[in-house]
């Protein structure tokens, strides 16, 4: 029995990951802000044995540490959690939008810094617990001009290795999934064909695959793209 959490996983990659995982005999807690986007979904009525829906807010201190407690009181357990929940904010380097790039910094980096904190303890139980944080490969490289979001995700992969150092020694395993453009609606509005841009789903596949590694076999980061990059 592996019990994951997942946040932003009401649509788009989270979605597709948490569909993807349910088929593969995980026990699934689905962080979603409002419960009824997964209506017309698998997981509309919440009545699999496998899974908890709960409602978890990016933004509230209090929402993951009750998400926690509602998972190890359900299921005993946490082998895993995907940081997966992110915005995307258009502040480029000359604006002055402080508000939006404190928006990016609170949910692209102090959420999911706050839940896996908050589920380490389970993690470190787990002897192979897993974190798998949704980066992007704005986290590699910045090739447009928008600062604020590309910023949060440098944030981010830092983070990540630092969550890595601190879990190793108790076999906590830390992957940064980089992708390029998805099709997702954070997507819309590129001028790029949505057919071209990788799938939600193969997200959702290379994610299963990093979580049915050992210990000795880990993954630091993925860089997922549809196109050659110079």
């Amino acid at each position: 029995m592996k019990v994951i959490l997942i946040s932003g996983a009401s649509r788009g990659i989270g979605l597709s990951i948490a569909e993807q995982l349910i088929q593969e005999d995980y026990y699934l807690s689905l962080g979603i802000r409002n419960p009824a986007d997964l209506d017309n979904t698998v997981f509309a009525n919440n009545d699999n044995d496998r899974v908890l829906v709960f409602p978890y807010e990016a933004t509230d201190k209090q929402s993951p540490i009750d998400w926690v407690k509602a998972t190890v009181d359900k299921f005993g357990s946490i082998d895993g959690v995907v940081n997966c929940a992110g915005i995307l904010k258009r502040v480029q380097f000359e604006d002055e939008n402080e508000e939006a790039l404190d928006s990016l910094w609170e949910i692209n980096v102090k959420a999911p810094w706050r839940l896996t904190r908050e589920a380490f303890p389970y993690l470190k139980q787990s002897g192979e617990g897993r974190i798998i944080n949704l980066v992007s490969m704005s986290g590699k490289r910045v090739k447009g001009t928008l600062a604020g979001y590309s910023a949060s995700k440098f944030a981010f992969l830092a983070l990540s290795q630092s969550m890595r150092n601190v879990g190793w020694d108790d076999g906590i395993r830390v992957t940064a999934i980089c992708p390029s453009f998805v099709n997702t609606d954070m997507a819309k509005g590129v001028n790029l064909d949505p057919q071209m841009m990788t799938q939600p789903e193969d997200v959702a596949k290379v994610i299963s695959m990093v979580l049915s590694l050992p210990n000795t076999a880990y993954i630091g980061e993925i860089l997922i793209n549809f196109n050659l990059e110079n």
